[in-house]
Parts: structure tokens; C-alpha cells; sequence
């Protein structure tokens, strides 16, 4: 079994920086893929980043040159250092770690940036 607790979400205005971290206890062999994803009110839940097991990331397009993912495999932890933040991006953030082929989601911290 897999357990992901998610932190660092909060309130922030617009323009500041947040830092999301997703600690990974249990079962952590096989995990390949580490990612985060959120929902905002009223929408669909959608990628946000995405890192392999050997560091190679991928980002929506929406936030690429603002966020960065990145992993510590010794610490089984993903953090995800959000900067420029813009009110669109208030959501709900959901981490999201594959073990072999099972995806296993944490429950979400909330991201609010207001304007």
C-alpha cells in the first residue's frame, strides 16, 4: 500500500510563490512516474507536471516557465516550487504517484491566489 500526504498549499496573491511537497510512505518500490495535477472549482482535474524516475519532466503549457517538479528518491518526496502565481491558478492540488501500473492520489491541498 501506497500513502501520499501532500503540504504547502495555502493563500498567496497574485505574483508569490508557493511550495507543494508529496511525501510517498509504504510500499515506494516501483514507483516510476511522480506528478501533480489539480482541479479548480467547476472544472475537470488536469495535469500540471509530471517526473520521471530519472528526472526528466514534463509540464502543461500553462505553467511552464513558472513551476518547476522535481524528486528526491531518497526521501521518496516530489515537490512542486510554483512562482508567478496567477489567480487562475487557484485549485486544488493533487499529488500522483504510479507503482508499476497502479496510480495512487493523495487528497489534495488547496492552492488560493488572490488578486
Amino acid at each position: 500500500q501506497v500513502q501520499l500526504v501532500e503540504s504547502g498549499g495555502g493563500l498567496v496573491q497574485a505574483g508569490g510563490s508557493l511550495r507543494l511537497s508529496c511525501a510517498v510512505s509504504g510500499s515506494s518500490t516501483g514507483i516510476n512516474v511522480m506528478g501533480w495535477y489539480r482541479q479548480a472549482p467547476g472544472k475537470e482535474r488536469e495535469l500540471v507536471a509530471l517526473i520521471t524516475s530519472v528526472g526528466s519532466p514534463n509540464y502543461a503549457d500553462s505553467v511552464k516557465g513558472r513551476f518547476t517538479i522535481s524528486r528526491d528518491n531518497a526521501k521518496n518526496t516530489v515537490y512542486l516550487q510554483m512562482n508567478s502565481l496567477k489567480p487562475e491558478d487557484t485549485a486544488v492540488y493533487y499529488c500522483n504517484v504510479k507503482r508499476y501500473t497502479i496510480n495512487y492520489w493523495g487528497k489534495g491541498t488547496l492552492v488560493t491566489v488572490s488578486s
